[in-house]
């Protein structure tokens, strides 16, 4: 009899726990969840999760974000090999363009495309789109063709902004004879080393042919070894191959990442005077330069070279692609198109967004919001062009020239081989 009451008892005990675990093991199973990855990493991973907590808090969805540096590398394998993300976030439209042509995305559906067609200017949906039909949702968006100095220091030694490229040479001159370093550059970046190159000798393209053979040349309309690119190589090289004008030479434009390089203005003494990138740069600084980034940072665009073409702005962003279509996965996409998914990374700063209906003044300082209105406001703006190539170009060839160039190889072969590398 006692067995039989101790037996009644531990069943007792078991039996809901058994249930309850049960249920918990069923609510497991029914948490949805959306597989994402992508190329940002350290500070922008960090902030890309912090955007989406509003909506995984709402929805109850858990997205899980996977950040690599090797990113461009990875996608293709990763797709190739049957297994990709739910979502991509794809720094290339040239990527978009590989995968959409080869069936692997799934198009944009008609709430999405609603949401993209109020939300955007037509440009961002021109660019996520293959062969007319759109598969990319932009979200983190920057504008690149800016210079930065540290403002104190150049408060200090009396240094002016320049207004054109002379006068950007002429300052150059006058730093050197001080005995400063006018530039930091550094274009490693894993994977991705090189791309750094390619915003500068985009920018030039832009400033001496001019945005009508800039897109010829994206087309490949021209060669790539079209006389008007070599031209943009030579201007360039007048800087970067001049060790009197780049911290630590060659050299280091080679192993700096671009992470680290805009760190060096902000030393005591600066190491560096001018740094050339996008908007993002600001979260690469110093703790206590994000702090005070008013008075500490001063910013003004890449002169003009040629008068005719004025100062365009070159910029790029990451558009974020379907592979596998389920209900979560256009819940989460639907989200990406509203301005809510960006303003908690807009207010922490580094980070600009295309959409129409955003607050200015939600980013944290002047400089942000400047830089912001004068994104969705430009009367000139192009994408990067190594961005829309084709993949084996814009993320191939084009970055390893850079970085062949840089090591010495001729101009004249590094652009021959490019072009050489141009699918058929």
């Amino acid at each position: 009899m006692k067995k039989a009451v101790v037996v009644l008892l531990i069943a007792l005990v078991v039996l809901p726990s058994a249930f309850a675990a049960g249920q918990a093991d069923t609510k497991q199973a029914e948490k949805k969840v959306v597989q994402v990855f992508g190329a940002f990493v350290d500070e922008e991973l960090r902030r890309f999760e912090e955007a989406i907590v509003p909506f995984e808090e709402r929805t109850g969805i858990d997205v899980v974000y996977e950040g690599s540096k090797d990113f461009e590398t990875l996608i293709s394998v990763r797709v190739e090999g049957g297994n990709p993300p739910d979502i991509a976030a794809l720094p290339q439209p040239g990527l978009m363009y590989n995968f959409a042509s080869q069936g692997y995305l799934v198009p944009m559906w008609d709430s999405l495309l609603e949401a993209v067609d109020a939300n955007y200017a037509p440009v961002w949906k021109d660019l996520g789109s293959y062969d007319g039909v759109p598969y990319g949702v932009f979200h983190r968006v920057n504008a690149k063709s800016f210079v930065w100095y540290p403002k104190k220091a150049w408060a200090r030694e009396g240094y002016e902004v320049p207004t054109t490229w002379d006068e950007m040479i002429a300052l150059m001159d006058k730093m050197v004879a001080n005995g400063h370093t006018p530039w930091s550059i550094g274009i490693e970046a894993g994977g991705a080393t090189g791309w750094v190159g390619t915003d500068w000798v985009e920018d030039v393209m832009l400033r001496t042919a001019g945005p009508e053979v800039y897109d010829k040349w994206v087309n490949h309309e021209i060669p790539f070894n079209a006389p008007e690119v070599k031209e943009a190589f030579d201007i360039i090289g007048k800087i970067w191959l001049n060790p009197k004008y780049v911290y630590g030479g060659t050299n280091t434009i080679l192993t700096q990442s671009y992470t680290d390089s805009p760190r060096t203005m902000f030393e005591n003494p600066p190491r560096s005077w001018m740094h050339r990138q996008g908007n993002f740069v600001t979260s690469f600084l110093q703790d206590d330069i994000q702090a005070n980034l008013e008075e500490e940072v001063g910013v003004f665009p890449l002169p003009s070279i040629n008068e005719e073409f004025g100062i365009p702005i070159l910029g790029g962003g990451d558009q974020f692609v379907v592979f596998n279509d389920r209900p979560e996965v256009r819940e989460f996409m639907e989200f990406l198109a509203t301005w809510e998914s960006g303003e908690i990374w807009a207010k922490r700063g580094g980070a600009l967004f295309p959409y129409l209906n955003q607050d200015l003044n939600a980013y944290p300082n002047e400089i942000e919001r400047s830089l912001a209105e004068a994104l969705v406001n430009a009367k000139v703006f192009r994408f990067d062009a190594s961005d829309l190539m084709p993949g084996q170009v814009g993320a191939g060839s084009f970055w390893t020239g850079i970085v062949d160039w840089v090591n010495g190889k001729n101009l004249d072969t590094m652009l021959s081989d490019v072009q050489k590398s141009w699918p058929k």
